[in-house]
């Protein structure tokens, strides 16, 4: 379920399925399927039947792509809509496939144009001028038509991939790149990892998969999933009335530096409310006494806390002090489940003897680095983080072997052995501040209950973003949603979760 591939991995399947079947038969069922879809998102935004329909406008670009962006138009003119093509055509002959569905396309009532008719309004645009096999920017002409296309107000429909987006890290292709921004998009025979992260979320819109009729058997063992709680939801798990607060783990917060004490409040309250069942706030400097919004959290002096029996959370305003980076030595030389956020992850990048801690520990470690972070834990800019998040965490989560949440759009999860998922819940309401400490105590709070690593970092992700999503969807959000309202809706999202699942209790532990 949500298997996502790698351009390398559809190229292999398509040349396998291609081998048995008529020349021509995948472009054709692509043609189809696109159209179907076409014709659906042409009736979602035809109106009143007292108004003519507005006509569609197909791109077609010089490959495959194009030939598929052909086909579509000789159904949809088939089908009785009016379609003009816009064609760029290869210096090098075309594919037979391609010249196949050209003809096609001519020998219909589909009209074709070498430039987008000023002040035409569109019911649809069909973008099909560049695949999955673009591999440099798109320039001149198609450029122009791409400006064009991203400056309309009608819904956009981008075959497999919108044009100049790198389906493999959800990039757009090239330096000074351009990509169309497509309100929905049909991939073909798998659905592909850039379609979700990184600016593919933006670019991609609404995504749709057409298998082709390819055999699964052509496809490999998929090792990058989209993250869904069928991963994990064999952990949700009803409570037994049994239990105690001892039950469900003790939970440690180590950060507040001067003047940062909000940081692992947040991170706090995010632990309390999702079930742990104490939490401590382990402050590196002198701060509040108590939480007055949860006084159930209790305050302590990091240095002097205990950790046997305690998942630590370490990092949020945790700074650089020598102080810090003490505490965050003997947590790590410690045994018991560790996440690290924020300042943690920067003292591990800026020193060796950390990283060789960090990288040699036998317990769970789960790090929840930002684009940046990631960057100077591997040496590199955010911009090389960015330009292919999937082996960014991955590359981290082999270095140290330990599970990774790659913060973002579309956050990437990877395991240490390079299982990976990319999250589609969340939304811009999450780009604030304190979001990333909330996601930390989440973490943490999961890992003192008992839960295995990998299942802690998928559910954490994921409901961490469902809770933002369920806030916009109520009115709070995406603009001025703050990191203080996700706690409480983490608990309705985790207690609807349980729910969900078979009255199998959880014994309390002892």
């Amino acid at each position: 379920m949500g298997a996502l591939f790698s351009v390398a991995e559809i190229r292999q399947a398509e040349q396998a399925a291609a081998a048995f079947l008529p020349q021509g038969s995948l472009m054709q069922r692509a043609g189809q399927a696109a159209a179907r879809l076409a014709i659906e998102l042409v009736g979602a935004t035809a109106g009143s039947a007292s108004v003519p329909p507005r006509p569609v406008l197909v791109l077609a670009g010089p490959g495959n792509n194009g030939g598929d962006a052909l086909e579509v138009a000789a159904n949809l003119a088939q089908a009785g809509i009016d379609v003009s093509i816009i064609h760029i055509a290869s210096a090098a002959p075309s594919a037979p496939e391609t010249a196949q569905a050209l003809a096609r396309a001519r020998a219909g009532t589909a009209s074709f144009a070498d430039a987008i008719p000023p002040d035409e309004k569109w019911a649809l645009v069909v973008d099909g001028l560049f695949g999955i096999g673009l591999a440099r920017s798109i320039v001149g002409a198609a450029r122009t038509i791409v400006e064009e296309v991203n400056a309309m107000e009608c819904p956009v429909l981008a075959l497999d991939v919108p044009s100049g987006l790198d389906a493999d890290t959800g990039a757009v292709i090239g330096p000074d790149g351009i990509a169309v921004v497509a309100s929905h998009t049909i991939t073909f025979i798998g659905d592909k990892p850039g379609l979700h992260t990184f600016t593919g979320r933006d670019h991609a819109g609404q995504v749709a998969l057409a298998r082709l009729g390819v055999d699964d058997a052509l496809l490999p063992a998929a090792s990058v999933h989209l993250n869904d709680p069928s991963l994990f939801e064999f952990a949700f798990v009803p409570r037994a009335h049994s239990s105690h607060k001892g039950s469900f783990g003790d939970v440690a917060v180590v950060g507040g530096a001067h003047g940062m004490s909000g940081a692992p409040i947040l991170a706090a309250r995010a632990a309390l409310y999702s079930g742990a069942g104490r939490v401590f706030v382990a402050a590196i400097d002198q701060g509040p006494a108590y939480d007055p919004v949860q006084p159930e959290l209790m305050f302590r002096d990091a240095a002097s806390l205990g950790t046997a029996g305690t998942t630590i959370v370490a990092g949020p305003g945790m700074g650089d002090s020598a102080n810090a980076i003490r505490i965050l030595a003997k947590a790590l030389d410690g045994e018991e489940p560790l996440v690290l956020d924020a300042d943690a992850l920067n003292l591990v990048a800026a020193s060796p003897d950390l990283q060789v801690r960090l990288a040699a520990r036998s317990g769970i470690a789960l790090l929840t680095p930002h684009p940046l972070e990631a960057a100077r834990l591997l040496g590199v800019t955010a911009a090389v983080v960015q330009g292919d998040r999937l082996a960014a965490a991955r590359e981290i989560a082999a270095r140290y072997d330990a599970y990774v949440i790659l913060k973002g759009s579309g956050t990437i999860i990877a395991m240490p052995d390079g299982e990976a998922a990319i999250n589609p819940t969340g939304n811009p309401g999450l780009a604030s501040a304190g979001t990333g400490d909330v996601l930390a105590g989440l973490c943490g709070s999961l890992l003192a209950q008992g839960w295995p690593g990998r299942d802690a970092a998928l559910a954490a992700v994921w409901m961490h973003g469902e809770a933002a999503d369920r806030l916009v969807a109520q009115g709070a959000g995406p603009i001025g949603l703050t990191a203080g309202e996700l706690p409480a809706a983490i608990r309705s999202v985790l207690n609807r979760m349980v729910e969900q699942r078979p009255r199998r209790c959880a014994l309390p532990q002892s």
